[in-house]
C-alpha cells in the first residue's frame, strides 16, 4: 500500500497544471441540476461549454442566451443520451463550434423513475420498459451513455494528441449510493457501484496518456431528480435530513479537474458543507450533514406491497 502511494505521489508531481480558463466542455444532462450548476460554473471561469440535454429549464435557457457569443461560450444540442449516434453528434458540434475538446462530463443520469425500475418490471402497467427490449432504460442512461460517451472522449482525446503535457479530463457522477445499499431503487445502486469501479479502472491513463478519469459522490441534493418524484422525497424526513446544493457539488467537480493531488480515478464525495476523498479500501462511507434519509428503510413496505401482489413480474414478451 505505501508504495501505491508514492506511485500516486510521483504521478502527481509530474502532471501538468489543468485549468479550465479558455478550455472546451461537453456536459451532457446540463440542462438541470448539478450538471447545470457545473455548466454554469465552467462558463464563469471563461470556459467554452457545449450542453446536451433533452430539454433546458429556464435557468439553463438563461444561460444558454447569457452565453450565446464572445467567450467562453455555450451552445445547445438536443441530446439523447441513450442513442450512441446522438452522442457522437455533440462530439462534432463541439469541435465545430469550439475546435477542441479538452473537459468531457457524461453527467445525465435518472433516479430510478417507476417507468423504469427493478420492482416495475418490463411491460407491467407502470414501466416503459418493453418485454422484448433486452435492456432498461435505467441502465442505458446510467451506464452504458457514461461509458460510451468516455470511450468516444478518449477517442477524441488521442486524435489531439493528448499527453502528460497536454492533458485532458473526464469527469463521472457517481454518487453516496455506490457505497451503499437501498431495497427501493437496486438498479441505481448497481449503477453507481459500477460508476465507482469504472472511475478506478481508468485511473493509471493520468499517469501515461494525461487522461484524468475522476468522479464526484453527491449524497441528497436538491435538484429535480429528488424535488419532481414524490415517490422518493418520502425517503427524506425533512426535520433530521439536510439538503446539500448542486454548486457544493459543481465547485469539487472543478476541483477534481485542476487540482493536481487529486490524481486519476479519485472520487469525491459531496454532502452538506463537507467533502473528503472516497478510498477504495476500508473507507468508513458516508455520514452526517446532506447524506442521510431517514425513512429509507421504512418505505421498503411498499416494495413489498408490491411483491405481494398476485402474479408480479410475470409479464410476458409478444413473439
Amino acid at each position: 500500500m505505501a508504495a501505491h502511494k508514492q506511485r500516486v505521489t510521483d504521478v502527481t508531481e509530474r502532471s501538468a497544471p489543468f485549468s479550465v480558463k479558455s478550455k472546451s466542455a461537453i456536459v451532457t444532462g446540463a440542462g438541470s441540476g448539478i450538471n447545470f450548476a457545473f455548466a454554469a460554473l465552467l462558463l464563469s471561469k471563461g470556459c467554452n461549454v457545449l450542453i446536451a440535454d433533452l430539454a433546458l429549464r429556464p435557468e439553463a435557457q438563461k444561460l444558454l442566451e447569457q452565453y450565446s457569443t464572445g467567450s467562453p461560450r455555450a451552445v445547445f444540442v438536443k441530446t439523447d443520451v441513450t442513442e450512441w449516434t446522438q452522442l457522437e453528434r455533440m462530439f462534432d458540434v463541439a469541435r465545430r463550434e469550439f475546435g477542441s475538446v479538452d473537459v468531457v462530463c457524461p453527467g445525465a443520469g435518472i433516479y430510478d423513475p417507476h417507468w423504469t425500475n427493478f420492482w416495475h418490471p418490463p411491460g407491467s402497467p407502470k414501466s416503459k420498459d418493453a418485454p422484448n427490449a433486452n435492456h432498461y432504460a435505467t441502465l442505458d442512461i446510467n451506464i452504458t451513455h457514461p461509458c460510451r460517451t468516455t470511450q468516444l472522449a478518449i477517442s477524441h482525446f488521442l486524435a489531439d494528441a493528448v499527453s502528460p503535457t497536454n492533458p485532458k479530463r473526464v469527469l463521472i457522477i457517481s454518487s453516496i449510493a455506490g457505497q451503499a445499499s437501498n431495497l427501493n431503487t437496486p438498479l441505481y445502486v448497481a449503477a453507481k457501484h459500477a460508476m465507482n469501479g469504472f472511475i478506478r479502472s481508468l485511473g493509471p491513463l493520468d499517469e501515461r496518456l494525461g487522461i484524468r478519469v475522476n468522479g464526484v459522490a453527491p449524497g441528497v441534493i436538491k435538484t429535480p431528480l429528488w424535488t419532481e418524484h414524490p415517490e422518493k422525497l418520502t425517503f427524506l424526513d425533512e426535520a433530521q435530513d439536510e439538503w446539500a446544493s448542486p454548486e457544493e457539488v459543481a465547485d469539487a467537480m472543478v476541483r477534481c479537474l485542476e487540482e493536481g493531488e487529486l490524481g486519476g480515478g479519485t472520487v469525491l464525495e459531496v454532502g452538506a458543507g463537507q467533502t473528503r476523498k472516497v478510498e477504495q479500501f476500508n473507507d468508513p462511507g458516508p455520514s452526517g450533514k446532506g447524506h442521510t434519509v431517514s425513512n429509507l428503510e421504512r418505505s421498503y413496505e411498499e416494495v413489498f406491497g408490491w411483491l405481494g401482489a398476485k402474479g408480479w413480474g410475470r409479464v410476458k414478451a409478444k413473439l
